[in-house]
């Protein structure tokens, strides 16, 4: 008698396991066909090839929208940028004048060259139109066909123009107010210009290739990092970099040789139009050519390899 719920019993745990078994390949399906896409979703989200298309998709968003800015609005937001670049330049000959003589010449270096970035982290942060950024930016929607060449000279004009009349009004500022607030000696603005006056033409060329190289890959990185202090140490990186390279920059370059020219140092106004056009050209040349074709290029042309060989990974 007592056999019968026995087997019941037996039967019904036999029932459950075999209903377990046959659940458990359904649940272990279900778990790694999500651990795989998960892990293959990971893989894209590293990949350097993914990585490159996502910068350059938004740098030509990005420049494609500011070609599409009215006039206006892109010379008002050139000022700002030109006072903001120029705020930095006026850090610079505070720290310039606070430092000359009491502290080694490589830690005033240093110094100096921090506050003279300080200015660029104004501008990019508060997202106003400096000419060297656009070199490249405005560049690629050209190099990808949705914008013309007369938008482009059209933006690189207005914001040009901005950038030069605010940074010059600003270097006027400068050499009036510093010395009135005894912060600034009038022997800064000297030194300071003479980092830009002692080079030939060509040399300032060249070196302002270099400059917009380095700005065109700053652009570059500041449209890869997600976040305001990510972007704000690479400003800081870069700019750094040709602070205390001494390297020209056709509008923060302007306001140095501006402001030897305000305070008297010697410096001519043939050598300022000599600045204007080699450093002008020079950084057109190094944010187009060296960064806008060859980031473009490489790109594009990794997105036809993977076209042409689908199955390569």
């Amino acid at each position: 008698m007592s056999t019968q719920p026995t087997d019941r019993n037996d039967r019904g745990a036999t029932n459950a396991d075999a209903d377990a078994a046959s659940a458990d390949p359904i649940d272990v399906t279900d778990s790694d066909t999500a651990s795989t896409g998960a892990a293959n979703a990971d893989a894209e989200s590293v990949s350097p090839s993914t990585s490159s298309e996502t910068i350059l998709s938004r740098t030509i968003e990005e420049g494609f929208s500011e070609l599409e800015r009215p006039s206006d609005g892109l010379f008002l937001s050139a000022l700002a940028a030109g006072l903001e670049l120029g705020t930095g330049l006026f850090f610079m000959a505070i720290v310039w004048t606070y430092t000359t003589g009491i502290y080694a010449e490589p830690t005033r270096e240093f110094a100096v060259a921090l506050a003279y970035a300080s200015g660029y982290v104004f501008v990019v942060l508060g997202r106003t139109e400096l000419f060297t950024e656009h070199t490249t930016l405005a560049s690629l929607p050209v190099l990808d066909g949705q914008a013309s060449l007369s938008e482009l000279g059209r933006l690189w004009t207005v914001v040009y123009v901005g950038n030069i009349v605010s940074t010059a009004a600003l270097a006027g500022f400068a050499v009036v107010l510093g010395p009135a607030l005894g912060v600034v000696k009038p022997t800064a603005f000297t030194g300071i210009a003479k980092l830009i006056t002692v080079h030939s033409p060509w040399v300032l060329f060249v070196g302002a290739v270099f400059t917009g190289w380095l700005m065109g890959l700053l652009a570059w990185l500041v449209a890869a990092a997600e976040n305001d202090g990510a972007r704000a140490f690479l400003v800081v990186l870069i700019t750094f970099g040709i602070g205390i390279s001494h390297l020209p920059h056709p509008i923060a370059g302007n306001v140095k040789v501006l402001m030897g020219l305000f305070a008297g140092s010697g410096v001519s106004i043939t050598f300022y139009g000599v600045f204007l056009a080699t450093t002008l050209v020079g950084s057109v040349v190094g944010g187009t050519v060296f960064v806008a074709l060859l980031k473009y290029g490489h790109v594009v042309r990794g997105e036809s390899d993977r076209d042409v060989t689908p199955g390569r990974s």
